[in-house]
């Protein structure tokens, strides 16, 4: 069992590091560092152990920033990811950013607004356009989310390092086989129904999805939370299945996968895409043990009255410990975490700013 947790907090006004042994019940707080920034997310690189978070606001530039000592000090990048000037694009964001697989050293991913995505060969140091993506023929008639027209997931494949998920608000999914050479859509049996009363729709492209996730285990097994429900494929995202039967609503952000067990997923409801808090000001995570069958609502510790919070795309987060740790951060400031796989839950002690993403690492 790693020795040490790490929880990767990125805020509105900065990054923080939490860190504790596996019992997980004292924490140390580390930051903020890269005070001030919008931290939209963060990731570290087992290759090499460098963390790196993506950062994007007006005042310091969108950028993705590296650290080689867990965040104690950062750099200052020189360069960022950069439309080609013949796009006629502006970056307006960073999103994400994912390290590569083992078997490709030095690639680094990065997603951002206006949609698109970039990879690095020299570990953030300089990034390439992926020029395939946004030549989709989809790609004139994308419509940004009511959080813009972004690239905010990028799953990569454990097993096949040509395989590739990305996720766009609000285009939907796209997939590549081939190492980005070229790209599908892959939105089957993904509704796309954002008015009252509509009847299903289910486009080729235009869901709004929200966050995938994929356990290596079963790396054809994903899940995603989308606008219009929660959903599971069983094929590499040839065909999405509805599984939000038994929740509370269908809207909602956060999504997690048990580490171990690709069977086992959270998700924290929120009320609608209008009511950006969770149903009825009670705080609950959900918890199903069977691929979505059926859910769990788990309650204990979280607050059950006025709780009018968030849970974003990418505030949710599994260690990789057993039994599995779950984090969960709101627009609010609380980070919940639990050490029994939710069964209970603890808020850390520190209040920090909006928390934008919550991610684990065992260095």
């Amino acid at each position: 069992m790693p020795d040490q947790v790490l929880v990767l907090i990125g805020t509105r006004k900065g990054a923080f590091v939490m860190e504790t042994g596996p019992a997980r019940t004292a924490w140390k707080v580390r930051g903020p560092y890269l005070e001030g920034h919008n931290v939209m997310h963060m990731a570290l690189d087992p290759r090499t152990r460098t963390l790196f978070a993506a950062v994007g606001d007006p005042w310091f530039g969108s950028r993705v920033h590296r650290s080689n000592d867990l965040g104690q000090t950062w750099d200052e990048p020189k360069t960022g990811p950069a439309f080609p000037p013949e796009t006629g694009l502006k970056l307006e964001k960073v999103w994400n950013v994912t390290p590569g697989q083992a078997s490709e050293p030095g690639v680094i991913y990065a997603g951002v607004e206006p949609a698109a995505l970039f990879k690095s060969a020299d570990n953030g140091v300089s990034w390439e356009f992926v020029k395939s993506l946004n030549d989709h023929p989809t790609r004139p008639n994308w419509q940004p989310g009511a959080g813009g027209l972004c690239l905010h997931t990028i799953v990569l494949d454990p097993v096949d390092s040509k395989r590739m998920y990305v996720a766009i608000s609000a285009a939907g999914v796209f997939r590549t086989t081939d190492g980005s050479k070229t790209w599908q859509t892959a939105n089957r049996g993904t509704r796309a129904n954002f008015m009252p009363d509509q009847p299903p729709v289910y486009p080729e492209f235009g869901q709004c999805v929200h966050k995938v996730v994929l356990n290596p285990s079963e790396p054809r097994r994903l899940y995603q939370q989308n606008h219009c429900g929660v959903y599971r494929s069983d094929n590499g995202a040839d065909q999405w299945v509805e599984i939000t039967e038994g929740l509370p609503t269908e809207w909602g952000f956060g999504i997690a996968v048990h580490p171990h067990s690709a069977d086992t997923i959270w998700v924290c409801p929120g009320t609608s895409g209008y009511k950006h808090w969770v149903p009825e000001g009670s705080m609950a995570v959900y918890r199903s043990r069977n691929r979505g069958k059926s859910w769990d609502k788990l309650t204990k510790g979280l607050p059950q009255k006025s709780a009018f919070v968030n849970v974003l795309r990418e505030g949710m987060a599994v260690d990789a410990l057993q039994p599995a740790g779950i984090y969960v951060g709101t627009n609010t400031g609380q980070l919940f975490h639990s050490a029994d796989e939710g069964d209970s839950w603890r808020q850390a002690a520190t209040l920090f700013p909006h928390i934008n993403s919550v991610g684990t690492a065992t260095p």
